[in-house]
């Protein structure tokens, strides 16, 4: 009975620390499958601290164990250098949206995991659990779809000609 009650008290302390208070963070990733180019919508939530961003990094193929960031692939994350997702104060959500086609570095077809946490440590030094993951599949990039159209190079070189020859016309002629 005597460790029933310090168990309580101990419990009813850590709600009424600022800080020792659960954090949940949830993450998703869509389209969970892309090709190298496509934007991936990064939503999530984050509950049980007040903050106004989150912190956003990138695992997978070729890229920093540490993580790196979702803009250049090249900066492994901590630091200070993270991509940030600003938090929505009134209902913790969160939302990125990373064009894989405008980043710094290379993208190779694999899985990726994108890390969200709540403050700015690299996965390495990470400990608490106010963390939450989600992969991203790239695939190789295929062939290029059947039946589309070729561009019409006859044309324009037909009417490249076609004023080259009357420019070249009319150079000789004199007006009086």
């Amino acid at each position: 009975m005597r460790w029933a009650s310090i168990l309580l008290i101990a419990g009813a302390v850590a709600l009424l620390v600022p800080g020792v208070s659960a954090t949940n963070v949830t993450l998703t990733a869509t389209p969970a499958v892309a090709d190298i180019g496509d934007v991936i919508t990064i939503n999530g939530t984050i509950s049980g601290i007040s903050t106004i961003a989150v912190y956003l990094f990138v695992t997978g193929p070729g890229l920093d164990s540490r993580g790196v960031t979702l803009e250049n692939l090249n900066i492994p994350a901590g630091r200070g250098l993270f991509t940030t997702a600003p938090v929505n104060l009134s209902d913790g959500s969160f939302t990125y949206r990373w064009d894989t086609s405008v980043i710094l570095g290379t993208l190779q077809p694999g899985t990726y995991t994108i890390y969200v946490v709540s403050s700015p440590v690299d996965r390495l030094l990470y400990q608490k659990e106010d963390f939450a993951t989600t992969t991203v599949e790239f695939q190789p990039a295929g062939p290029p779809p059947t039946g589309a159209p070729v561009e019409p190079v006859v044309p324009v070189a037909a009417i490249g000609i076609a004023v080259g020859t009357a420019g070249i016309a009319g150079i000789g002629k004199r007006k009086d």
